[in-house]
C-alpha cells in the first residue's frame, strides 16, 4: 500500500472493512523502512496472488445484492438489508438511493435530521436535494449543516438506520414505471383512432390524467416540435430504411404526416433524402396499417437513442 500511495495511485481503502483500515493504519505506524530486495519479493508475491485469481465477489451485502439485482425478488432483498441494517453502516446504501427516493423523507424529516443527510450524501446529490426542497425550508437546513460538526458519529448512524427504516417500509411496487408513463408508453404505439378515442374517454373520467398521459404521449406528429434537427441523421441510421420509405409514401396521400417528414428530410443527408424521395414515388400508395407501423418504427427509435443518451427531447412549452 506505501508503494502504491508513494506512486500517486488511487487508492479507495474505504471500500474495506473498518476493522481492515485501522490493522492497516496500525501497521503502517510500526513500519519504518524495508531494503529494496523485500519489497521487490513483495511485490512480486503481491502481484502473483492477483494473477492466480479467477474469480471474485463483491464485498458486503449491498455489493452482493447489486450483482443479483434482476435474479432475487425485492421482499428478499429488503428482508436481507433489514438484517444487515443493526450491524452494518447505512449510509454505504443511503448514497446509493435515488434522488426522488431521498426527497420524500428529506420533506418529511426535521431540519436537524435534514442537515445531516445532506452532509453525509455526494455533494452534487445533496446541492440537487437542497435545490428541490421550499426556499424556506432549504435556508434552514442549509445553516443547520452549520450546525452539524459536533454530531456524534453514533448519533449519525442511528439517524440512518432511522432513514432506511423508513424507506424500506414502503411497499414493493409491482411496476417500476408510473401509470402515467405506461398508458402513455402503450398509446405512444397504439392506432391514431385509437389512441384518440383513449383520450377522450379519459378526458371525461380524470381530466387531470389525461392531461399527464398527454405529455408523456410521444407520436411522430411530435417529431417536428419535440427532436432537435441535428439529431434526425441519428434517427436516420437507427431506423431500417424500408419504414423511413413508407413514411415518406405515407404523406402523399396524409396530409398529417407531411410536417413530420418534411422535417426528417430537410435535416438528413440531401443524398439519403433524395433516395427516400424516390424510392417513397415508386412505392405508391400505402395502407394506414403499414403507415402505423413505419411511424411507430420511428418513433421507436427516436426512443432508443433517448433512452441511450444519444438525444435529448425537447419538453412542449419550454423554452429554448
Amino acid at each position: 500500500m506505501r508503494l502504491l500511495l508513494a506512486e500517486g495511485a488511487p487508492l479507495l481503502l474505504t471500500a474495506l472493512p473498518e476493522d481492515m483500515q485501522e490493522g492497516l493504519a496500525e501497521q503502517m505506524a510500526r513500519m519504518r523502512t524495508i531494503d529494496r530486495a523485500t519489497m521487490t519479493a513483495v511485490v512480486e508475491e503481491f502481484v502473483g496472488e492477483l494473477e492466480a485469481v479467477g474469480l471474485s465477489f463483491p464485498g458486503g451485502l449491498e455489493g452482493a445484492l447489486a450483482v443479483m439485482d434482476g435474479h432475487i425478488s425485492p421482499t428478499a432483498a429488503t428482508r436481507l438489508r433489514r438484517q444487515a441494517g443493526a450491524k452494518g453502516d447505512p449510509w454505504e446504501r443511503l448514497v446509493t438511493m435515488p434522488a426522488e427516493s431521498l426527497l420524500k423523507v428529506l420533506e418529511e424529516e426535521s431540519v436537524e435530521v435534514a442537515a445531516v443527510m445532506l452532509s453525509k450524501l455526494p455533494v452534487p446529490k445533496a446541492a440537487d436535494l437542497l435545490g428541490k426542497l421550499p426556499g424556506e425550508k432549504a435556508r434552514r437546513v442549509a445553516y443547520a449543516v452549520s450546525m452539524t460538526g459536533s454530531v456524534e458519529p453514533e448519533t449519525v448512524r442511528r439517524i440512518g438506520i432511522s432513514l432506511l427504516t423508513q424507506l424500506d417500509a414502503e411497499p414493493a411496487r409491482a411496476f417500476t414505471a408510473t401509470p402515467v408513463e405506461r398508458v402513455g408508453a402503450i398509446l405512444n404505439v397504439s392506432a391514431a383512432m385509437t389512441r384518440d378515442d383513449v383520450l377522450k374517454g379519459l378526458d371525461e373520467t380524470d381530466a387531470a390524467f389525461a392531461e399527464q398521459v398527454r405529455k408523456a404521449i410521444f407520436t411522430f406528429q411530435h417529431v417536428p416540435r419535440r427532436l432537435l434537427a441535428r439529431d434526425v441523421p441519428k434517427v436516420a441510421r437507427v431506423v431500417d430504411q424500408g419504414r423511413l420509405v413508407t413514411v415518406v409514401a405515407a404523406a402523399s396521400t396524409r396530409p398529417d404526416l407531411s410536417e413530420g417528414v418534411e422535417f426528417l428530410l430537410s435535416n438528413m443527408s440531401q443524398r439519403l433524402a433524395q433516395a427516400l424521395r424516390e424510392d417513397a414515388t415508386a412505392r405508391g400508395r400505402v395502407k394506414d396499417k403499414e403507415a402505423e407501423e413505419a411511424m411507430n418504427s420511428v418513433v421507436a427509435g427516436i426512443r432508443q437513442l433517448e433512452v441511450a443518451g444519444e438525444l435529448v427531447l425537447v419538453v412542449e412549452g419550454e423554452a429554448d
